[in-house]
């Protein structure tokens, strides 16, 4: 019995060893973490830093989330074009960690921002033009993509941008950040980050639209990626994250094989999504949204805004308007008062979907049913 409880303890201790040698790995949102969750499998589990439900675009660091980020080992994120108040927080809470930001990386297709409230015919050129450099067999013109994300977006997007600076600056105000956990040197950093912005801009980094993670092709990419950093921090483990990641891209491209055509039965209806961020998504499974009610960070939109986008759900008999958990539904209600068009919720996010390996496949199903039950 003696034996048998030595031999159990030696068992326990040997796995806990293991498990110690593993790298701490912190993530920003949920279909990040599904993604790294994915490539380190049994081996460890990743900590996710912004809570189910909450926005990206602008959030307040819990203590458990802040210890997370000091903790780290590795950060994978997306970037300070979707978070931009995290920026400063890895910088000072990661200190002695690897940082992946993955907006930053030449490899991630980047798209524009879309333009104005409806964006129907913008759209279909950009389908059109998407299709011609075969986004969907490949990513071999990443270069050419993002030297056209880049100068589209310095000829068109200079506004956004005015408006993005302002939104910062009145965000310094709001009341939440009083939690952050470095709110006292939060002025300063802000500054900072404004500089850091710009230069980012100019190396076409955040050039564009932020909602990057819902392209499956990009999540394929970024798989590699992630095991590849693993590897570095942990090269004894090396082959297993290698192996976790191409069963992982095994399992995006069957979902995509799966819901493309699905999807390709309701190519020719009309939605109105919440914020513009499906564009990814949109062309992925070539479908298109006739506009957003608001910005791509979900700032509140306009009076004139709102009246564009319900005209347009009248003028083309849009079918379906989607709400989102993170935001207020009220603005959902205005858009689609006095016509037949249903609302439904299209979370981006997926807060309702359990954390782990399979999170991210079981995201683009949930968001591909929910775009099919709302337009039939």
């Amino acid at each position: 019995m003696r034996q048998l409880l030595g031999t159990a303890f030696a068992a326990t201790w040997i796995a806990t060893i293991s498990w110690a040698d593993v790298p701490r790995v912190a993530t920003d949102i949920a279909p990040i973490h599904g993604l790294v969750s994915q490539v380190m499998k049994d081996l460890g589990e990743p900590d996710l830093i912004i809570r189910p439900g909450a926005s990206p675009h602008s959030y307040a660091l819990r203590p458990s989330e802040a210890r997370a980020l000091s903790q780290a080992d590795l950060v994978v994120w997306i970037g300070e074009g979707l978070a931009p108040w995290l920026e400063p927080s890895i910088e000072q809470l990661a200190t002695n960690a690897h940082v992946l930001e993955l907006l930053a990386l030449p490899s991630t297709t980047i798209l524009p921002y879309r333009e104005g409230a409806t964006f129907e015919t913008h759209d279909h050129d950009e389908h059109d033009a998407h299709d011609d450099h075969g986004h969907d067999e490949d990513h071999k013109d990443h270069e050419g993509h993002d030297e056209h994300s880049e100068h589209a977006h310095d000829e068109h997007n200079h506004d956004e941008h005015a408006k993005h600076n302002e939104e910062h600056e009145s965000h310094d105000a709001h009341p939440e950040h009083d939690e952050h956990a470095h709110d006292e040197h939060h002025q300063d950093e802000h500054a900072d980050h404004d500089k850091k912005h710009d230069d980012h801009h100019g190396h076409g980094h955040s050039a564009g639209d932020p909602h990057v993670w819902l392209s499956p092709e990009n999540a394929i990419t970024w798989l590699s990626v992630i095991a590849e950093e693993l590897s570095e921090l942990d090269p004894e483990n090396a082959s297993k994250y290698q192996k976790n990641a191409q069963e992982g891209i095994a399992k995006i491209q069957q979902t995509k094989a799966d819901l493309a055509p699905q999807l390709s039965n309701i190519a020719d209806k009309s939605f109105v999504v919440f914020h513009d961020a499906y564009q990814y998504f949109e062309i992925s499974f070539g479908v298109t949204a006739a506009g957003a009610i608001s910005l791509g960070d979900a700032s509140d939109p306009s009076p004139a805004r709102i009246a564009e986008v319900r005209d347009t759900v009248r003028d083309l008999n849009v079918a379906c308007a989607f709400r989102e958990p993170q935001y207020n539904s009220g603005l959902v209600d205005t858009v689609l008062e006095g016509t037949e068009a249903k609302a439904l919720i299209l979370d981006p996010l997926g807060t309702k979907l359990e954390l782990g390996s399979d999170f991210y496949p079981e995201l683009l199903q949930e968001m591909g049913k929910t775009l099919i039950a709302c337009v039939n």
